[in-house]
Parts: structure tokens; sequence; C-alpha cells
């Protein structure tokens, strides 16, 4: 009994970053408790964990038990713990689990929990599963998967408190306390009119302080933040986050309430978009995961590696035009690289803090030229800087102190050259409508490694 009270409350720590998946022996007794079909242990290891927890423990797990670890739970699996898993891993359980268990598990979901699991089955799924709920539940889900990808209708949550405007705040308290079958969190209730146009709202704290004779029409403040469900979700989280919101009304066309979206479902849009700026800089693709397959991976990673060679290639035919001055001069191949690599690291400093500027919109038309102005400047103090440096080292490898002079111009026109790009091709892109995170990389190594060997050796070809 000692060994299954220690496995049921699994050491927390940062050693163990919270992870009960993490603690030595805690996923082989899960696996033998499912191998065994031992549901008692189960439930004693596993009902007590987060649904975080519960998803770090599903993809630990080998794939076939997965599905069986669900079934054999059954109603004591919360099916929140899908949405934390990674795509590819929620795909796989959710076509291996019957259809009337995947069902079961939808209905006791959230509305938008269960629309993110949802909109990533294929159509025949998607419809078997939506076929098999009811008329009102089958409609509030197909309503917010009818809005487009990435929307704010797609992240929004169906259940709300809507309220006429004359009703007094006690009739309001006591259907709170009364009525079964509300969200489980809300921060205010929205006052709409016949049609379920939106009024406003009246916030829980103000409720509470307001005497139960007020009406709600008295104390409703019309909604300064309110979402279209149209809008793209990254629009949204930039609006919650410049205004510190924890909620937000979502309309339709009509301007009728639809549905709210809380900071909860924000913060996993930021988290989101961040991840997907931060792999499209590296030329990975934004929706790669690490339970994606061998094939996935390498097909999405090609484009990327084929834009680089060409790049190369064209950096290697710019080389091959001062064949005879190499041939020459050793030390031109000896210094040609740092050049190159100097303006490679400038220039993608200045596209990151580009490219993240623009998603944030921090980086405007009514600003970019001052801040083009600002980066090259930081170009040329840099250029100066690092060519004082490399002229002095030359100096000192090779005993040329025009070698020095050399790569110290070249250093100087390239790191200008790195700043410029860095900052011009991601504005380029954007006014493009083309995402400058993707397609900026490229672009900015071949400009920064045509112009530094260029520059070095065709100044090393004058001056010699």
């Amino acid at each position: 009994m000692r060994e299954e009270t220690d496995l049921a409350a699994p050491p927390r720590g940062p050693e163990h970053d919270n992870d009960p998946s993490e603690t030595p022996g805690f996923v082989e007794a899960v696996v033998g408790a499912i191998e065994t079909r031992d549901v008692a242990a189960l439930r004693a290891i596993v009902s007590d964990l987060h649904e975080t927890d519960v998803a770090r423990l599903l993809e630990a797990l080998p794939a076939p038990d997965r599905p069986q670890l669900i079934e054999l739970l059954g109603g004591d699996f919360d099916f929140t713990a899908l949405t934390e898993l990674d795509e590819t891993v929620r795909v796989q359980i959710l076509e291996a689990l019957p259809t009337q268990t995947v069902v079961d598990g939808m209905r006791e979901l959230d509305s938008d929990d269960a629309v993110y699991i949802l909109e990533d089955l294929d159509d025949a799924d998607k419809q078997e599963i939506l076929s098999n709920l009811s008329i009102p539940e089958r409609a509030a889900l197909q309503r917010s998967l009818d809005y487009p990808e990435e929307s704010a209708g797609r992240r929004m949550q169906t259940e709300f408190i809507a309220l006429p405007p004359f009703w007094t705040v006690g009739q309001v308290l006591d259907y709170i306390g009364e009525t079964e079958g509300l969200p489980e969190t809300f921060f205010e209730v929205f006052v709409v009119d016949a049609t379920y146009r939106l009024n406003g709202s009246v916030p829980l704290d103000r409720l509470l302080r307001t005497k139960r004779g007020t009406k709600l029409g008295d104390v409703v403040t019309p909604d300064r933040h309110v979402v279209n469900a149209t809008d793209d979700q990254e629009d949204v989280a930039r609006v919650f986050e410049r205004y510190n919101l924890i909620s937000a009304p979502v309309v339709d066309t009509a301007g009728r309430l639809v549905g709210v979206l809380t900071v909860d479902d924000i913060v996993d849009v930021i988290q989101e978009e961040a991840d997907e700026d931060l792999k499209a800089l590296g030329g990975v693709a934004g929706d790669e995961e690490l339970s994606d397959s061998f094939w996935y991976i390498a097909r999405s990673r090609f484009s990327w590696l084929l834009l680089n060679l060409i790049a190369a290639n064209i950096a290697s035919f710019v080389i091959s035009m001062f064949e005879d001055e190499l041939q020459r001069m050793v030390a031109l191949a000896v210094l040609m690289p740092i050049v190159a690599s100097q303006g490679g690291n400038a220039g993608t400093q200045t596209m990151t803090v580009a490219v993240r500027a623009l998603a944030t919109r921090e980086l405007r038309p009514s600003n970019a030229r001052r801040v083009i102005a600002r980066e090259l400047l930081v170009g040329l103090f840099n250029g100066v800087v690092f060519a004082v440096i490399m002229a002095a080292v030359v100096f000192a490898r090779f005993g040329v102190a025009d070698l020095g002079y050399v790569i110290a111009l070249a250093m100087i026109i390239n790191l200008a050259a790195a700043a410029l790009g860095g900052i011009l091709i991601p504005l380029a892109l954007d006014r493009l409508k083309v995402d400058p995170a993707v397609a900026s990389g490229p672009f900015v190594t071949t400009i920064t490694d045509v112009v530094g060997f260029f520059a070095f050796l065709g100044i090393a070809s004058l001056w010699f």
C-alpha cells in the first residue's frame, strides 16, 4: 500500500517541474494498471492530477495505451486534458477512440474547448461526432466551426449569462444562485435587448455592491472593447494585452452577442503566435510539433533549406568572380568568412527586432523612417568599432597594414548593409502581405553574404 500511495501523490517540486510523468516509476505504474485493466488503481493514480499533468502523462505513454487509459477511466477522464496535447497526438487518440466515447467526453467540455478539439479532425470524423450530439449542442459547435480558423469565433466560449435590462439585481443574484448549467467561471453579466444586441455588461463586483431593487439597465456599462467574431485572434490578443482585459464580449456582424473570450484563452493565443513566429524565424513551419512524423518534418523544412542553398550558390558565384585574387593572396580566403559572418549576425539581430515589432504593431509607417535611420546608425557604429578591431588583428597576424584597411572598409560596408537589409526586407514583405517571419531570413542572409564577399574581395582587388 505504501508504494501505491506514493504513486497516487507523486512528489512535487522544481526538480520534477511539477510533472508527475517525470516521477520514477509513475508511467510504468500507469502502464501496468492499463495492461491488467485495473480501473481502481488507475483512478487512484490519475484522478487527482490536473488536466495539464494528465496531458503530459498521455504523451509519455506508448501510443496504444493512450486511448485505453481514456476508455478505462470512462466518465472520470476529463477531456479538457486533450486540449493540452500536441495536435498530432490528440488526433491519433481521437481517431482510436469509439465515437460514443468522444461524444460523451465532448458534452462535458466548454464550447471553446470542444471546438478546439474538433477543428483538427478531418471533415468525416468531425461530422460523425457532431451528428451524435443533440441539436442545440451541435448547432452551437457548428456555428463556431463556421468561423475562419484563428478567428475570435473559433476561440470564444458560447456559455455566458445574458439578461434583459429591466431585471433587478436581486433577480440576477437569485438566478445565478439557483440556476444549473451556468458557466463554471464568469466575470460579468451581459445586458442585451430583445434581439440579443449587446447593451453592455455589469461586472460581478459591482453587481454584489448594488442594492437588490436596482435595475440592470441603471448600472450597465457599455463595453468599449467589443470583439467581432471574425477578428483575427492575434489582433484580439493584442487588445487584451493593451487594455489589461480579463474578458470581452464577442458579437456577430449584426451586433448580436454570440460568445465571450476570457484571458485564459488569450494566454494560449499569445503563446501559439509567439511560438509560430519563433519557429518561422528558424525556417520551421509554425505547426511543426515534436510528435510529428519524420516525413512531415522533412517536407516542411525542405523549402527553407532550398532557399538557403540558392543563396549559398549566389554567394559562391560572387566568390568565383575573384578567383585570381584569392589564388594570389591566401589571406583573403582566410579572412573572407569573417566579414560575411559578422554581417549575417548583425542582419539577423536587426531582422529579429523588426519582425517582432511588425507582429506586435510597434513598427508602423508613422515611425518606420526613424527606426530605419536608427538601425543604420547602429550598423555604421558597430561597423566602425569592429573595423578598428579587425584591422589591428589582421596587422598582428599578417603584418600587412593595407590588408587591415581593406577588411575594415568591408566590415563597415557589410554591417551597414546588414542593418538596412534587416529592417527594409521585413517592411517590404509586410507591405506585400507576405509573412516577414517566414520569408526574411533567406533574403537577409543572401544580402549579407553577397555584399560581404563582394565588398571585401572587390576592395582588395582594387587596392592591391
